[in-house]
């Protein structure tokens, strides 16, 4: 029986195309800046973002990191969404390997933050605050999109207050597939943006944090102070050249298969599910908190996982079809509404 395995598109396997491409991949030594794979993807990820240079690094924490140990230093603050990854699941790496304070505030219900609330964040220049110098944002958060709109006013408070403005773009082409817009129409408002090639573009191992020169070049400094340099990674960079050039379109396969999976589910007694909130590649269950660990409980025994904090996350991938969709709807409803019932 196959294993559908839905929490996270963090679980996905190299296909057989990106393993052959890692296995014949001219490799170099990369802290010597001598790896040419690595140098192909550094270029092409910062030309997708249209930035001036990127540094492949080994996971999205690490790119995050470097980029506000990069843009910040010790008694300074960076605001972020209060569940953002940059500040609640990423270890609290900034508090404690670079001092920097971080600001947390609730995220709106489309994964924005209220900019009203964030420049009455902004600390005055005074000795008794932390130095206010970077403002986080994520998208996809949730998987909810961030409006462009938003984007650009979030940069335009930035740059009035003399802040960076850094995104946790993990998702990002998740967004602008939905948005059906180019990485650049997104990532032209920030001054650094980090993307995972982990998640939904399938490669194995990776992510890319992309800025000026002066920004990447601290951040590759960064990076060998944290254990990050890495030697002969052209065969990782090689799968990440694949992502970037040939799985980005099919994320649009994922989103269709989330909004089916929402509506199949939708019409279930016992959970609350929202089709229309459904942007990109998530779906969320509400319920009992002893409803969703007997969910949790049950689909493990057909096969299927499942996970999230509080809510049951659902997340769509590569290595999940139609028919998997069809299983997952049917095994919800079997514990739901069991047959003969």
């Amino acid at each position: 029986m196959k294993i559908i395995d839905l929490r996270s598109d963090t679980v996905t396997r190299p296909t057989a195309a990106m393993r052959k491409l890692m296995s014949s991949a001219e490799v170099g030594d990369d802290v010597y800046g001598e790896d040419p794979t690595v140098n192909r993807l550094e270029g092409l990820a910062a030309e997708l973002a249209g930035m001036e240079a990127a540094l492949f690094v080994c996971s999205g924490t690490q790119s995050n990191l470097l980029a506000l140990l990069s843009h910040c230093q010790r008694g300074d603050e960076y605001i972020a969404g209060q569940t953002a990854h940059t500040y609640r699941y990423e270890g609290g790496g900034a508090a404690v390997l670079g001092s920097i304070q971080p600001q947390p505030l609730d995220f709106a219900s489309d994964g924005s933050l209220d900019l009203e609330k964030v420049a009455a964040a902004i600390k005055p220049q005074d000795c008794h605050f932390a130095n206010t110098r970077l403002l986080c944002l994520e998208n996809t958060q949730a998987g909810k999109v961030l409006p462009l709109d938003y984007q650009q006013s979030a940069a335009s408070l930035a740059r009035e207050h003399g802040l960076a403005i850094h995104l946790d773009g993990a998702r990002v082409f998740n967004a602008a597939v939905q948005q059906q817009v180019p990485l650049e129409r997104i990532t032209r408002h920030y001054d650094s943006v980090s993307i995972c090639l982990s998640k939904g573009l399938g490669a194995p191992v990776g992510s890319v944090l992309c800025g000026s020169a002066a920004l990447i070049g601290t951040a590759r400094r960064w990076r060998k102070v944290v254990g990050g340099g890495m030697r002969q990674a052209g065969v990782l960079a090689a799968a990440g050249i694949l992502a970037l050039t040939e799985q980005v379109e099919r994320l649009a396969e994922d989103h269709h298969n989330a909004r089916r999976l929402a509506e199949g589910l939708s019409g279930l007694d016992g959970i609350e599910i929202d089709p229309g909130a459904v942007q990109t590649n998530m779906v969320f269950v509400r319920a009992a908190k002893s409803r969703l660990v007997t969910l949790q409980s049950f689909l493990a025994e057909r096969g299927i996982l499942v996970g999230g904090y509080g809510d049951l996350r659902l997340v769509t991938h590569l290595d999940v079809d139609s028919r998997d969709i069809d299983r997952v709807v049917d095994a919800f409803a079997d514990c739901l509404s069991p047959r003969g019932a």
